[in-house]
């Protein structure tokens, strides 16, 4: 886990935040891609760990225009500001950005799941096999 002066509590690997997943039961994994990503690249799934990834976009489809109240719509999917916040996207951009955004409305423990759901592109041109929760073999699930 790295320590962040960036605005927000750090950035974490898929592996650690998995790891934080599954040893804190307060903690919350929150994917802040957007619907169609959900629904065609998939999603992580946290069964086996008795939790739901909170599904939340940071910026809205098709205009990806910032979603103005995400802070608010995170804590009416009943997160509070004192629990571990793991933001996750396709590679780790948007949800920094959504980090600062948390951090700045009073959650203090808002970190980055550096690299994403699908990491960066690899040689050929594809995500999801040179970094990312796909690549790094967490559990996800296909909707």
């Amino acid at each position: 886990m790295t320590q962040s002066a960036a605005g927000y509590a750090g950035d974490v690997s898929p592996k650690e935040a998995f790891e934080i997943l599954s040893t804190d039961a307060d903690a919350v994994l929150v994917d802040c891609r957007t619907t169609p990503e959900w629904q065609f690249v998939g999603v992580p799934d946290l069964s086996p760990l008795g939790k739901e990834a909170v599904l939340l976009s940071w910026q809205v489809y098709p205009a990806m225009e910032v979603q103005a109240d995400f802070a608010e719509q995170v804590k009416t999917h009943g997160v509070t500001p004192d629990q571990p916040v793991l933001l996750l996207c396709r590679s780790g951009v948007r949800s920094k950005a959504a980090a600062i955004a948390l951090t700045q409305a009073g959650f203090h423990k808002a970190f980055n799941v550096a690299e994403g759901f699908e990491g960066d592109k690899d040689g050929e041109q594809h995500r999801g096999r040179a970094g990312g929760w796909k690549a790094a073999n967490l559990p996800w699930v296909q909707k």
